[in-house]
């Protein structure tokens, strides 16, 4: 076995910087409709959710295998590929999370995956087979599943709680959203930090450190489950509004419906060896128990957003995977510029979010959530202020309007 070597060790950080961005990306999973709906304060949601998410590390290794051995053969395959892989799906992440769009972190990771190692060694390094029955099958199937699960558990619901006290249900709902909560954290945790992993290990095997087939060591799960449960407790809080508020409005039974469907469909994926996207079983189940309830509806303009996050993950997170994977065929020159691209990306994304914060105090907002808030703020970032004679027309004009508008006074006695 080969020593660890400093691109190995620039890989192995650059896959927990990635389990970073995966872990406030996806926070929304968990934590959105229990935050939406004042079942826990949105600190105490997040919280929570680290933790158990961390916990949920622990839980199983048959995700982590399906990513270290089963989407590219490992023969041939170098360290460089896996660097170029994560620098795609770290990009995507930091992307989706900057439009407030709950996009899928494991089929950005999975197509930046596949994109360097294809143009690394050719189509014949991906395994057609394990993509197509655990990634695109489940990535049909789980929102879908999740979803129906989700819309009959609402009606289900509301049916039982018919004719009792409102408000009593509702604290008994709120309870149940918490640990339907904490269910979901634990089942995000054994999903999605698992897919770090196998990235970790994936590039133990091509770095010689460890022989194929080889199970997570202790120290990589330990560390992938810290670095998830770090950017969980920091909080995802763009997609945590546009999933708790900007899909639809739920009430803490369609919450509780939404977390516990998708909690069962995470978890049995998981059992499976399916690189299951948890956002996108928590999407459906959300839009199941809107539409779920007598009346409810879904806000097609955010989940049509949505939907296109999701169709364009793999194949954008691919393309940009290729493309640092030419880079870095080029020598340790080009290696060292894909770092310094991954670096100004993500500070680029990072200054623009700063423009339109959102945290913890106006997470339920929804009136600054749509997406198109950064597109608007850049554009009048360009647009040189008006001069005082356009003001003053512009002043002029909105007088004799609001002057015109304006109903004509009653005299009284």
């Amino acid at each position: 076995m080969e020593h660890f070597t400093l691109l190995l060790g620039v890989v192995i950080i650059t896959a927990l910087v990635f389990d970073f961005t995966n872990g406030f990306h996806d926070t929304a999973n968990a934590m959105a409709t229990t935050i939406s709906t004042g079942a826990l304060k949105p600190k105490t949601a997040v919280a929570m959710s680290a933790v158990l998410n961390l916990v949920g590390a622990f839980l199983s290794v048959e995700v982590a295998k399906t990513i270290s051995g089963g989407i590219i053969d490992e023969d041939g395959i170098r360290t460089e590929v896996i660097f170029a892989a994560l620098v795609g799906a770290i990009l995507w992440n930091l992307l989706t999370w900057l439009l407030g769009l709950p996009s899928s972190s494991s089929h950005a990771l999975f197509g930046g995956l596949i994109g360097a190692a294809v143009m690394s060694a050719g189509w014949s390094s991906v395994n057609g087979s394990t993509v197509v029955t655990k990634v695109l099958l489940p990535a049909l199937a789980a929102p879908l599943v999740a979803g129906i699960a989700a819309a009959f558990a609402t009606r289900l619901t509301y049916r039982l709680g018919r004719g009792t006290d409102e408000k009593a249900t509702a604290k008994g709902y709120r309870a149940g959203q918490i640990a339907s909560a904490g269910l979901v954290s634990l089942a995000h945790g054994t999903n999605d930090a698992q897919k770090t992993m196998g990235i970790i290990t994936l590039a133990l095997v091509t770095g010689g450190v460890l022989s194929p087939g080889s199970n997570p060591p202790v120290w990589v799960i330990t560390s992938a489950g810290l670095a998830i449960a770090l950017g969980t407790y920091l909080g995802g809080w763009r997609i945590i509004r546009t999933m708790g508020k900007g899909l639809t409005d739920l009430a803490p039974p369609q919450g509780f419906a939404a977390q516990t469907s998708a909690a069962t469909v995470i978890l049995a994926s998981s059992h499976l060896g399916f690189s299951l996207s948890t956002t996108q079983a928590c999407s459906g189940s959300v839009m199941g128990a809107g539409l779920g309830r007598k009346g409810g509806v879904v806000r097609w303009s955010t989940a049509t957003r949505m939907f296109a996050a999701w169709g364009l993950t793999l194949p954008a997170a691919g393309l940009v995977g290729a493309g640092a994977q030419l880079l870095t065929e080029q020598g340790t020159w080009g290696t060292v510029l894909t770092g310094a691209l991954l670096v100004g990306g993500s500070g680029t994304i990072w200054l623009l979010s700063r423009r339109q914060p959102v945290d913890q105090h106006n997470v339920n907002d929804i009136g600054s959530a749509e997406p198109a808030g950064v597109v608007t703020t850049a554009i009048a970032a360009v647009t040189p202020p008006p001069t005082a004679a356009q003001a003053a027309e512009a002043a002029a004009t909105t007088d004799t309007a609001t002057a015109e508008q304006a109903p004509p006074l009653r005299a009284t006695a």
